[in-house]
């Protein structure tokens, strides 16, 4: 199984992005997903899941501002970023079927 994840970049506090994990190599679709992050300085954290069936997790601090969906036609799990802050400047990671993307940089500037 193979993530790629994409969809980061630099922008300003308050705007929004959507970033993409794309799977291939893995014949079943429908596997659970997940968002993790890694600041500088600090461990990686989870940030939200989303199940087989399309249920939704989220960190709790992360709540209101994340949305995580897929598109399973397209092996494609999306993490929605709205109202970004300077605190959400990280490495976004992708995890799969036990497998990590390489990680998208966002970085945020006021």
């Amino acid at each position: 199984v193979q993530l790629q994840a994409s969809g980061g970049g630099e922008v300003q506090t308050g705007e929004s992005l959507t970033l993409a994990c794309t799977q291939s190599g893995n014949r079943d679709k429908d596997v659970n997903a997940g968002w993790y992050r890694q600041k500088p300085g600090e461990q990686r954290e989870w940030v939200a899941s989303i199940a087989s069936n399309g249920e939704t997790y989220y960190r709790d601090s992360l709540k209101g501002r994340f949305t995580i969906s897929r598109d399973n036609s397209k092996k494609t799990v999306y993490l929605r970023i709205n109202s970004l802050k300077s605190e959400d400047t990280a490495i976004y990671y992708c995890n799969s079927a036990n497998a990590w993307g390489q990680g998208t940089q966002v970085t945020v500037s006021s």
